[in-house]
C-alpha cells in the first residue's frame, strides 16, 4: 500500500474516503492510461469511461494529492487570463469558442456531484472582492464581457454597502457576485470522482510514480514494478509532473500558494464574518481567498512561492492577512495549516497538446484550476474521440519560455510580482 501521506491539510483530516488503492506490480493494457489522479486526470478518465474507453489512472502519491486536494476550493469560472485577453491572440471569432468554454468546468464539477452523489460541502456563489475603484472598474468590465458571452443572469455588482452585506470587513469598496461560482471539498471532490472512474469499471494505482513512457503506436508507461500498454497517454501531472516530460518542463514553473484554518467557529461568529456564506477572493495580482468550510471553519489562502519551495512559517505569511480582513479572528486557534503547489506559465494561460503520435497532456492552470481541470478532462477525451476543434483551440495559443531561462525564471516573476504588488498598494 501507499507510503506517501497527504499533506496534513484540513482536508486530509475530514476526507470522505482514506481507502488506499494498490501499487501497480504487473504488466497490463488499457485503451487508454493517465498519468495523474488530480482534476485533469480524474475528468478525462470519467469522460472516456462514459464513452466507451478502458482506462488506468496512474497516481505517484494519492488520489488528489497535489493541487487538487489541497487549493482553496472555489469555483471560480474563465481562466487565469480573461476572455478578452484571449481574443487579442486568437480573434473576435476563435474568441466565441473560448468564451462558451469559460463557464463549462463549474457546470461539469455539478454534474459530477449531482450524477454520482458526491459528498463534498457544495455550497453556491463567488465574489471578487475590489479594494479600489481602479478594481472596481476592472469588476464592471468582466460582469459586461461575460455577459456578452452569455453569462447572463448571474452576476450582480456590489457597491460598498453591497460587500459588507457578503463580507463583514472593512477593506473593500465592492465587489462583483457571480451567482454560478461556489466552493467545495476538493478532496472530497476528487475522491468522489474516483470513486466514479472505478464504478465504471476504471482502475487507479497508487504510489505508482511513472518512470519513463516509451513512445510509440502503442505506448508503454512504466512504473517501479509494472507497467501499462495502452493506445493513448493522457498526462495531468501539472506541478508534480517533474522531470518525466522534459519538454512540458521548460515552458512552465511550479509555484506554491498557502493555506489555514481555524478551528471551528461559533455559528453566531461564521454567519457574522461571511452571512451568505460566500467563498471570496479579492482583486490583488497577489490575491487573498477565504471561505467558510462544511463544519464553519475559516479556510484562508494567499501568498505565493516562486519555485515551490516550503515556506518556514505558513501562519506567519497568511495569519496577518487575515487579521487584516477578518481582525475579528485576532483569539480564534488555528488548527492547520500547508502549502501546495500550481503550474504558472508565462501567458498564464493553460497549455494543451500532443507528444508524437498518441501522447496528450494539459497542464499551466496558473492557480485558476478548479474549474479548468474539468474542463480539460472533457477536451482530452473529445479529442481522443475524434472530436478535435475545442482541444485544438487551446493548443493552437501561443507559449513562450520563462525569461532569463530555468535558472532566472523565479527572480524574474519574483520581481514581476512586486511590481504588481506595488501597484495594487497604491490602486494604479
Amino acid at each position: 500500500m501507499s507510503a506517501i501521506a497527504h499533506a496534513g491539510s484540513y482536508y486530509a483530516a475530514s476526507a470522505n474516503d482514506k481507502v488506499e488503492r494498490p501499487r501497480l506490480e504487473e504488466s497490463i493494457e488499457a485503451d487508454v492510461c493517465v498519468i495523474g489522479a488530480g482534476y485533469t486526470g480524474l475528468s478525462a478518465a470519467l469522460h472516456l469511461l462514459e464513452s466507451g474507453f478502458s482506462v488506468v489512472v496512474l497516481e505517484a502519491a494519492r488520489i488528489g494529492w497535489g493541487a487538487s486536494g489541497r487549493n482553496g476550493g472555489q469555483i471560480v469560472n474563465s481562466f487565469s487570463r480573461d476572455i478578452d485577453t484571449i481574443e487579442k491572440t486568437v480573434g473576435k471569432e476563435q474568441g466565441k469558442l473560448f468564451g462558451q468554454m469559460a463557464f463549462e468546468g463549474g457546470k461539469i464539477i455539478r454534474d459530477r456531484i449531482a450524477k454520482y452523489n458526491i459528498q463534498c460541502d457544495l455550497k453556491d456563489g463567488g465574489v471578487f472582492a475590489a479594494m479600489n475603484e481602479k478594481q472596481m472598474g476592472h469588476l464592471r468590465h468582466q460582469k459586461q464581457l461575460w455577459e456578452s458571452h452569455g453569462h447572463v443572469n448571474q452576476l450582480e455588482l456590489l457597491d460598498a454597502k453591497g460587500i459588507r452585506g457578503v463580507v463583514n470587513t472593512e477593506r473593500y469598496v465592492g465587489g462583483l457576485l457571480d451567482k454560478s461560482g461556489g466552493h467545495i471539498h476538493p478532496l472530497n471532490l476528487a475522491l468522489g470522482e474516483a470513486r466514479a472512474v472505478e464504478s465504471l469499471g476504471g482502475k487507479i494505482f497508487e504510489d505508482s510514480a511513472v518512470l519513463s513512457v516509451d513512445e510509440g503506436d502503442s505506448p508503454v508507461v512504466h512504473t517501479a514494478q509494472g507497467s501499462v500498454k495502452a493506445k493513448f497517454v493522457v498526462v495531468a501531472g501539472n506541478a508534480y509532473l517533474g522531470k518525466l516530460m522534459p519538454e512540458l518542463q521548460a515552458k512552465s514553473m511550479p509555484c506554491g500558494t498557502q493555506v489555514i484554518t481555524t478551528e471551528p467557529l461559533s455559528d453566531d461568529l461564521a454567519a457574522s464574518l461571511l452571512p451568505q456564506d460566500y467563498c471570496v477572493e479579492d482583486c490583488n495580482y497577489l490575491l487573498d481567498y477565504f471561505r467558510l468550510s462544511g463544519d464553519k471553519r475559516m479556510i484562508y489562502g494567499g501568498g505565493v512561492v516562486y519555485g515551490a519551495r516550503d515556506p518556514a512559517d505558513i501562519k506567519s505569511i497568511i495569519i496577518p492577512n487575515m487579521l487584516k480582513t477578518f481582525p475579528q479572528l485576532k483569539d480564534v486557534k488555528i488548527d492547520y495549516a500547508w502549502t501546495g503547489n500550481f503550474l504558472l506559465t508565462l501567458s498564464r494561460l493553460p497549455q494543451v497538446g500532443r507528444i508524437g503520435k498518441n501522447i496528450y497532456y494539459s497542464q499551466g492552470c496558473s492557480g485558476h484550476g478548479v474549474t479548468y481541470t474539468h474542463l480539460a478532462g472533457k477536451l482530452l477525451a473529445e479529442m481522443l474521440n475524434g472530436q478535435a476543434t475545442r482541444f485544438d483551440a487551446f493548443a493552437a495559443l501561443p507559449h513562450y519560455p520563462f525569461p532569463g531561462g530555468h535558472a532566472l525564471r523565479v527572480p524574474f516573476s519574483a520581481i514581476g510580482a512586486w511590481y504588481y504588488t506595488l501597484r495594487d498598494k497604491l490602486g494604479l
